[in-house]
């Protein structure tokens, strides 16, 4: 009723000694997901540096594109200055602070003490921004 299998699968992840394809350890996976997470952290405070301009979020921006670059292998991360996307001051500190989340929890995973501070410190600029005080005073 049913074929029998003929080749050898190309899912299969057990090829012995030699595999065919390159494999990952799980630190350059982490390295790789937590400099994706601050890369895109970085481009929303570029996004919040041409709308609201402060010298926080520039220190920010300039920590934030050191951490990737460490990440990178010294590679510096690709940054568009000058376009602006209309959005909203609030909006761009919640995507901001959500971003940061997420590299808190990879950074805490890989035991990357830097990342790990920068990421919680930018959750709580980014929470005390929404604050419905820091709103209303805008």
């Amino acid at each position: 009723m049913y074929e029998p299998i003929r080749t050898k699968s190309v899912h299969s992840t057990v090829d012995g000694p030699h595999p065919d394809f390159p494999h990952r350890s799980r630190e350059e996976e982490l390295d790789i997901q937590l400099a994706g997470h601050l890369a895109a952290l970085l481009a929303v405070t570029d996004e919040l540096r041409a709308l609201e301009g402060s010298s926080d979020l520039d220190t920010a921006a300039e920590r934030l594109a050191e951490q990737v670059g460490r990440l990178r292998g010294g590679t510096a991360p690709a940054r568009v200055t000058g376009t602006r996307r209309e959005r909203s001051a609030a909006a761009l500190h919640r995507r901001a602070h959500a971003l940061a989340g997420r590299a808190l929890v990879v950074a805490a995973s890989r035991a990357d003490t830097a990342a790990a501070i920068l990421a919680a410190e930018r959750m709580d600029v980014h929470a005390a921004a929404l604050e419905p005080r820091a709103l209303a005073s805008r």
